[in-house]
């Protein structure tokens, strides 16, 4: 299930999002601060084309979906989990694979897309193979500077009738 961020879920998100492996999977690496976080926050709330949701499994908040460059028909989107706690949980598997159905079916119903577009690093072979999963097709890939190094990235998407 997807929900409204509420400003109790902050910390939360901001402790998933610095995991080390969380870090190493994104674009941006760095350790997010309390105070870089909260701008972020700000700023994303004030965004029109950008929706944060929180992530609960078997009732829990266990991730974070993010759909940004929203229009009428088509939006981008990027997610992370609550590693440490769903490993410790034995659920990570179930929570990555729910998440996923979860913010396809928020994408083409609620928010009524017709396109989901994403990136993932090449090197990260299991969400390639997620995203595949669920009708993903890899469209392109370029390289992007990562922390001064040069990395591959895939582009994906999903259009609704092959959901």
């Amino acid at each position: 299930m997807l929900r409204s961020v509420e400003d109790k879920d902050l910390p939360s998100m901001r402790r998933w999002r610095n995991h080390p492996r969380v870090r190493a999977a994104s674009f941006a690496t760095h350790k997010i601060g309390e105070d870089e976080h909260a701008q972020w926050w700000e700023a994303t709330r004030a965004d029109t084309r950008k929706r944060v949701l929180i992530y609960e499994h078997e009732g829990s908040p266990a991730g974070v979906v993010t759909f940004f460059g929203l229009s009428s028909e088509s939006a981008s989107w990027g997610f992370y989990l609550d590693l440490e706690g769903l490993e410790q949980s034995g659920e990570l598997l179930r929570a990555w694979i729910g998440l996923e159905r979860a913010a396809i079916d928020h994408a083409f119903g609620t928010l009524g897309l017709t396109t989901l577009r994403g990136e993932v690093l090449a090197c990260n072979e299991a969400v390639r193979r997620l995203h595949r999963r669920f009708g993903f097709l890899e469209v392109g890939s370029y390289l992007r500077d990562i922390d001064g190094e040069s990395r591959d990235v895939v582009a994906i998407r999903l259009v609704k009738e092959q959901a």
